[in-house]
């Protein structure tokens, strides 16, 4: 077997499907993007070089920031809301047992498996200022006025809810996953020691799921900055641009205005943003050396 994998043709082999895939999927697309992003091409027909016009023109768009802020707003929504709340839920469902366990684990993950055509379409339906579940709940406390819940001025609000709310499971099932696998008899030790919940909770569970807040909190924001299919079928981006965000902006300039260069403008500073995302969190959670030690 050493012998094998001692042999360059073997490891050639072996490695060659990575790196095509890598080459064909991700570094040729992004390398066909920067390329276009330099020209004025509409999607169709001939075009012409237009240098660094559609990143300058990009800097101008006041309906791009609103979309970074409305993605950065969901991020913040996501590490400050739903992550710690995801959390708790996932440490309590670990206390449980038997079927209590399975039923509630089901019931906090059943919104992502339904399709996000359903949630989008559920959603808008109790968000309806007519006959909404919403409105109907506030008429029953004696609330006598209707609320637009996607009008300008509360339509991201309301965005942000429904993006929050739909992928809690996911983040609830990552972090039930790692507090699985912490070692039981830490536990044992700690209530043997005198260890009450809180101090478990804080000493043992949030310390040893570093690692797995980390990903986590990492893919929440990715997630949250190409966050484009729930966002298109509930509010298509409106009223005007208040629930725009990076993804669905950059396909109505690419497929809808037909402005097929500046979308991959807006793609390409898409995936910079991403990598520095990335890099920063990375830096946030990294493990800090004591002084002298190598």
């Amino acid at each position: 077997m050493k012998k094998m994998y001692s042999n360059k043709l073997v490891i050639t082999s072996l490695v060659l499907p990575g790196v095509l895939l890598f080459v064909f999927a991700i570094l040729a697309p992004i390398c066909l993007s920067v390329y276009y992003s330099l020209t004025d091409y509409s999607g169709m027909g001939s075009w012409n070089m237009i240098g660094l016009d559609n990143y300058k023109a990009l800097m101008k768009d006041e309906a791009f920031f609103t979309a970074l802020r409305n993605s950065l707003l969901l991020a913040i929504g996501f590490i400050c809301i739903q992550h710690p709340l995801a959390i708790i839920v996932a440490a309590v469902l670990d206390k449980l047992s038997g079927k209590g366990e399975s039923f509630f684990r089901c019931v906090y993950f059943i919104p992502n498996v339904i399709s996000v055509a359903v949630i989008a379409y559920l959603w808008k339906f109790i968000y309806n200022p007519n006959f909404g579940l919403l409105n109907n709940i506030l008429k029953l406390f004696g609330y006598k006025g209707t609320v637009n819940w996607l009008s300008a001025e509360n339509a991201i609000w309301s965005v942000l809810v429904v993006l929050i709310w739909h992928g809690f499971g996911w983040g609830m099932l990552i972090y039930y996953s790692g507090i699985k696998n912490i070692d039981p008899t830490l536990y044992e030790a700690a209530a043997i020691d005198g260890a009450n919940q809180r101090q478990t909770f804080l000493r043992i569970t949030l310390p040893l799921m570093k690692p797995v807040i980390q990903v986590n909190v990492t893919m929440a924001v990715i997630s949250a900055l190409k966050q484009m299919e729930t966002v298109y079928l509930l509010t298509n981006g409106g009223p005007g641009n208040a629930t725009q965000f990076t993804a669905t902006y950059l396909y109505q300039q690419a497929f809808k205005a037909f402005r097929y260069g500046y979308g991959n403008a807006i793609s390409v500073v898409f995936i910079i943003i991403c990598l520095l995302a990335t890099v920063f969190l990375n830096k946030i959670f990294e493990e800090r050396r004591p002084e002298g030690r190598a």
